[in-house]
């Protein structure tokens, strides 16, 4: 028996499907633990999370037993255990696992039982629920290891109270939201500590993974639900932390107390984050990206130069006869600001191409919308010969509040490998902007400029998106004050017409916005990845059919 431990806290990134870098990664991180009893690793450390489909692949899985085997093989040099999470199978099904090693051996193995289905979560499809876990001796102290969704809900936890468990170790991949600090703090841990009154170990994994982005964050909280270990969110981690028993109760030692971005920075990070981490894994040279003088390409390229450096990122201005000299001027000061390659190539030569090309098929029939949707996709043209040409990403400028109504031209301004503003509503937009302008952002210390990173004029003038003569938004849609709540109702929400003019909303601009909603679902099908910031994003938490008849009116 003993009454002091050193728990070692591995907040870390992941490579997804790559057991031979993860445990790599695991033992250099394990070598510098000295001193630590036991160095916890986040779910699934060995494989990366979430896996998807990869995970069915009987090849990962030989490739995660093997690197398995390696770390049980390298324990037995007489350092820290290690808690490790993985995948196994057993009698044809596969478990999400957390694995003891030590001493040049897995010595215990625990299965998740509760398995999340919902939002961005598959893990039914994938993996079997584990029985109700059993605490896991260790040096005398009986530790239960509740994995993730484990501690969401009050039924893994309270068994293994009972069973005698006297510290809960919580590996996670819980991803990133807004607001989701206080829900896993108070919430969640806060729950689980006053009802078994012991005291809980959070770890999560930090890092982008496609469209999501895990933000760290991870703490210790004592039985008397004080806060003993926080740590940073957004960056890696190794944090040792001390445990006496103290009268028959375990307590963590006061150790680090790391601030947490608020909101927006929370957001930005989670932009940058999520941009650098695809880019680089995906092994992109840098972006491309068009800017255009208003307010969403430049934010997306502010966000690009803080996530890779100014000289990673290749600015592009498509001038029309539709584009004010406001615009080019905005443009040029943007790219200046935030000193990046800006290059001016003009449309009209394609436009008047297609103007008469298309003339004996648009004979008699009045310029609208068409019109407007060749120039834009001409952009997406000229803008994926670039990438094609020279191996930049394209990276597309829409926000949330487009995508939900169908104002994003398919093929056009939607073409591209990655969207940082995909989940972000226009409003959410300005206030970024105005933030970043007056702020720098912790990830994009040494990549981006102290300074304002675009002229005040960008955020201040009405948006247009200048496809024709005196084009404003407000044209066609309510003024995003209006129309960004509308769509967090019924987007977020989930509200009905009805429950939305009870709020206070004009029934017939209501009924209009869900009816764009659904209509446009099959633009969103063929949008870019993008990070995922709220809780209802495009594609991974809102999944509606196509084809659909459904109105709440």
């Amino acid at each position: 028996m003993t009454d002091k431990l050193v728990i070692a806290l591995a907040q870390m990134t992941q490579t997804m499907g790559d057991p031979r870098a993860n445990a790599d990664a695991m033992l250099e991180w394990r070598a510098r633990a000295k001193g630590a009893d036991l160095i916890v690793f986040p779910e699934l450390q060995l494989i990366g999370y979430p896996p998807e489909d990869l995970v069915l692949k009987p090849a990962l899985l030989d490739q995660a037993n093997y690197h398995l085997d390696r770390l049980a093989q390298e324990s037995a040099d007489g350092g820290p255990a290690m808690l490790v999470g993985t995948v196994v199978a057993s009698q044809g099904v596969l478990f999400n696992v957390v694995a003891l090693i030590e001493n040049g051996a897995v010595t215990a193995i625990r299965q998740k039982r509760e398995l999340p289905n919902y939002g961005t979560f598959d893990e039914k499809r994938l993996f079997a629920p584990g029985p109700l876990p059993a605490p896991i001796e260790f040096r005398g102290v009986q530790i239960g290891v509740p994995i993730c969704e484990d501690i969401w809900f009050p039924f893994v936890t309270a068994h293994l109270r009972a069973e005698g468990a006297e510290i809960l170790i919580s590996p996670n991949g819980s991803p990133f939201e807004v607001d989701k600090d206080d829900r896993r703090l108070n919430v969640v841990a806060g729950t689980r500590v006053r009802e078994t009154g012991l005291p809980l170990v959070y770890l999560n994994r930090v890092g982008g993974q496609d469209e999501l982005v895990f933000d760290g964050a991870s703490f210790v909280m004592n039985g008397d639900l004080s806060i003993a270990q926080q740590l940073p969110d957004w960056e890696e981690k190794l944090v040792l932390t001390q445990w006496e028993k103290w009268d028959g109760q375990w307590v963590c030692l006061p150790g680090e107390r790391h601030e947490l971005d608020p909101r927006p920075a929370d957001i930005y990070n989670a932009m940058v984050l999520g941009l650098r981490d695809y880019v680089n894994r995906n092994r992109f040279p840098g972006v491309v990206l068009g800017l255009s003088g208003g307010i969403d390409s430049a934010l997306s390229a502010a966000v690009a130069v803080d996530a890779l450096g100014a000289d990673r990122v290749w600015c592009v201005m498509m001038p029309s006869r539709f584009t004010s000299q406001e615009s080019l001027d905005d443009a040029v000061e943007c790219a200046r600001l935030l000193g990046v390659r800006y290059d001016t190539i003009p449309i009209e030569p394609a436009v008047s191409a297609f103007d008469t090309m298309l003339a004996p098929v648009f004979e008699g029939k009045a310029r609208d919308l068409t019109e407007e949707n060749i120039q834009s996709r001409i952009r997406g043209l000229t803008l994926m010969a670039l990438s094609n040409k020279y191996g930049h990403m394209l990276l597309t400028t829409g926000n949330k509040s487009e995508m939900s109504v169908g104002y994003a031209t398919i093929y056009g301004d939607m073409a591209g490998g990655y969207s940082v503003l995909k989940d972000a509503y226009k409003t959410t937009v300005f206030d970024l902007c105005r933030w970043r302008n007056d702020n720098m952002p912790s990830l994009g210390e040494g990549f981006g400029p102290a300074g304002p990173v675009m002229p005040e004029r960008v955020i201040t003038k009405p948006p247009s998106a200048e496809l024709r003569d005196n084009q404003k938004d407000e044209d066609s849609l309510p003024p995003y004050e209006v129309l960004d709540p509308i769509l967090y109702g019924l987007v977020e929400e989930e509200l009905s017409v009805a429950q939305l003019v009870e709020r206070g909303f004009d029934k017939a601009v209501v009924t209009r916005i869900e009816h764009l909603l659904y209509i446009a679902e099959y633009k969103r099908r063929q949008a870019p990845p993008g990070v995922k910031l709220g809780i209802r994003n495009f594609g991974r938490d809102r999944r509606y059919p196509i084809t659909n008849a459904f109105r709440s009116v």
